[in-house]
C-alpha cells in the first residue's frame, strides 16, 4: 500500500480531530463531530470551501478601514496592531476552514514584517494576496508576490536598478520561496537580480495619497541577457526593453526555476512539515514527497490538488503521527478558545472588547516565541526551519508561560471589556455521552483535548486523584444527580464546577496537551 494512497474509510471521532488540528487552530466539538463519520474526501471538501472575504481590519478609535486612508505617522503603531488583531479574531472566529492554516503557511513562507515595512496599509495588502492565492496557483502566487509593495520593501526590490542591482530578493526568491539552497550558484542570484531590476512600489507611507500600488520603470531595467548556470541548463533570459519587460523576463524567469524538478519537491516538504511530520526519512521522500511533488509539478503547480492529495492520504491518518507536532502558540492560544466555542466580538460594535481580547492573546502568542506578522528573519519562526523544529516552541520559560495561559483561561481571570473569558466546564461535560460517569467522562474530553491516548494509570489518576480526589468513583455520580436535579442552586452547581475546573486546569497542563 502506497503512502498516498486514499483513505476512503469513514472518519473516526480520532482521525476527524486529528485532522480538525492540523487543518485548523483547533477543532470544537461540535467540528468534530460534524466530520465525523465522512470520509476524508468529503471532510477536506468541506475544508476547501471558500469562506466570505473578511471585511478589512479598522482603526479601533474611529471605527474605520484604514486601508483606505493616507498614512498616518501617530496611528501606525495602532494600525499595525489592529491588523494583527484582525488577523488573530479570523483565525477564533473560524469555522470548519483550512483557510487561515494556509495563510499563516504562506506568510512564514514569504516572510515580511511589521519591523521591516513599517507601513500597515502594506502589510494589509499583502495578506490579501496570501489569501488569494493560498490555495491557487503556484506560478501566478510567485509573480505576484515578487511584485508585492511589502516584499519590494522588506527585500530591497525597490533599489533592484541597472548598474547597482540589489541581490537580495534574488537569492531569497531561490532559497526559500522556491528552488531550496545548493540548487542554484552566486551567479544565479546575480542574473536573478538583473532579471528583476526597474521595479517599485509607490504610496510608501504617503501622507497624500491612499493609493498602493507596484510600478515597473524600464529605465531602470537591465536591458543585457542573463545567463544561468548549469543548475538551470545554462538558460539565457533575453535582455527585453519596454514597458512589458518586466513582467516578460519574470514570468521566464519564473518558469525557469519551476522547470526545475526540485523546486516542487522543496515547496511539498515545507507543506509535509507543516501538516504531518518534522522528520522526512528516505523512506518518506522517495514514497510520499515525490509522488505528491509530482502531482504538483503535474499539475502546472495548482496548490489545491497537492492539499487535497495530503490530507486524505493513507500515510496523514498513521496513528503514529497523531502528536508528532508540538503546537505552536497558535494552536495552543487560539485552539483552546475554539474548544469552548469562545469568539471574537465584532470589532466594530465591540471595539473595545475585541481589541482588548485579541491583545490579551496576541501578547500570549509573543511571550510564546510567535509574535504574529513579526518573524525575527527571513526565514520565519524557528520552528519550522531550524534543527529540532516543533520542540524548539517549548523551553522552561515556554513552558511555564503556557500553563500560566490555560491556567488563566480556566481560572476564569481574563478580562475584556464588559466581557469575561469563562470556559464553562459544565457545558463541556454536558457534551459528553454521559457525564455522570467518571469514566466516560475523562475518556471522552481526554479524546476531545489529546491528539494522543493516555495510558490506563493517567486516566485513572485523572479520575480518582484529581476529579474526585481520593473519594470513591459512585460519588461523582451522586454529586452530579444532585446537581442535575436542582441545577439553579449556586451552591450544587459550584461543587461540580469547581472540580471539573480543576481537572481542565490539569489536563491543558498535561505535556500530551502540547501535542496536535
Amino acid at each position: 500500500m502506497a503512502l498516498t494512497d486514499p483513505n476512503r474509510k469513514p472518519l473516526t471521532v480520532q482521525q476527524a480531530a486529528h485532522l480538525l488540528r492540523r487543518a485548523t487552530f483547533g477543532p470544537s466539538p461540535a467540528q468534530i463531530q460534524q466530520l465525523t463519520g465522512q470520509t476524508p474526501q468529503a471532510g477536506i471538501q468541506t475544508l476547501l470551501v471558500t469562506p466570505a472575504t473578511p471585511t478589512p481590519p479598522v482603526d479601533p478609535t474611529t471605527t474605520k478601514p484604514f486601508n483606505t486612508l493616507a498614512f498616518n505617522q501617530t496611528l501606525q503603531g495602532t494600525w499595525q496592531n489592529a491588523t494583527k488583531y484582525w488577523w488573530l479574531g479570523l483565525m477564533v472566529n473560524e469555522g470548519v476552514s483550512l483557510r487561515e492554516k494556509m495563510v499563516v503557511f504562506w506568510q512564514n513562507h514569504f516572510v515580511t514584517t511589521f519591523a521591516e515595512v513599517n507601513d500597515a496599509r502594506y502589510m494589509y495588502r499583502q495578506n490579501t494576496v496570501l489569501r488569494r492565492h493560498a490555495l491557487g496557483n503556484f506560478r501566478s502566487f510567485v509573480i505576484d508576490m515578487t511584485k508585492d509593495p511589502a516584499m519590494l520593501r522588506y527585500l530591497n526590490g525597490n533599489q533592484n536598478v541597472v548598474g547597482k542591482p540589489n541581490e537580495n530578493y534574488g537569492r531569497e526568491l531561490q532559497e526559500l520561496f522556491t528552488i531550496g539552497r545548493g540548487n542554484y550558484t552566486e551567479d544565479d542570484v546575480k542574473a536573478a537580480a538583473r532579471v528583476l531590476t526597474g521595479w517599485t512600489d509607490t504610496g510608501y507611507r504617503s501622507e497624500t495619497t491612499t493609493d498602493i500600488t507596484t510600478t515597473f520603470r524600464p529605465a531602470q531595467h537591465d536591458t543585457t541577457d542573463k545567463v544561468f548556470s548549469a543548475s538551470y541548463q545554462n538558460k539565457v533570459i533575453k535582455g527585453r526593453t519596454g514597458a512589458t519587460a518586466g513582467d516578460d523576463e519574470l514570468g521566464e524567469l519564473v518558469d525557469m526555476i519551476l522547470a526545475q524538478p526540485e523546486t516542487a519537491r522543496f515547496i511539498v516538504r515545507k507543506l509535509y512539515r507543516w501538516f504531518i511530520n518534522a522528520t522526512i526519512t528516505p523512506d518518506i521522500e522517495q514514497n510520499f514527497i515525490e509522488p505528491l511533488a509530482q502531482v504538483f509539478r503535474q499539475g502546472n503547480y495548482e496548490i489545491k490538488p497537492v492539499i487535497t492529495a495530503l490530507l486524505t492520504s493513507q500515510h496523514f491518518y498513521d496513528d503514529a503521527l497523531r502528536g508528532a507536532i508540538v503546537k505552536s502558540p497558535l494552536d495552543l492560544n487560539v485552539g483552546t478558545l475554539r474548544y469552548f466555542g469562545i469568539t471574537a466580538p465584532d470589532a466594530v460594535t465591540n471595539s473595545t472588547g475585541f481589541t482588548q481580547l485579541m491583545a490579551f492573546i496576541q501578547a500570549r502568542n509573543k511571550e510564546q516565541q510567535l509574535d504574529v506578522l513579526d518573524q525575527p528573519n527571513v526565514f520565519g519562526w524557528r520552528p519550522y526551519y531550524d534543527t529540532g523544529f516543533y520542540d524548539l516552541w517549548i523551553n522552561s520559560t515556554t513552558l511555564a508561560l503556557r500553563g500560566y495561559y490555560t491556567d488563566q483561561l480556566s481560572g476564569g481571570t481574563v478580562k475584556y471589556g464588559t466581557d469575561k473569558l469563562v470556559l464553562d466546564p459544565i457545558a463541556l461535560a454536558k457534551l459528553t455521552s454521559d457525564p455522570s460517569d467518571p469514566v466516560k467522562l475523562i475518556d471522552e474530553w481526554s479524546a476531545l483535548f489529546f491528539a494522543v491516548d493516555l495510558t490506563k494509570t493517567q486516566r485513572d489518576f485523572l479520575i480518582d486523584n484529581v476529579l474526585i480526589s481520593g473519594l470513591p468513583r459512585y460519588e461523582w455520580n451522586l454529586e452530579w444527580q444532585t446537581y442535575t436535579t436542582d441545577p439553579t442552586n449556586k451552591n450544587k452547581q459550584m461543587a461540580v464546577s469547581m472540580k471539573l475546573n480543576t481537572t481542565l486546569q490539569y489536563m491543558f497542563r498535561l505535556a500530551e496537551y502540547q501535542l496536535c
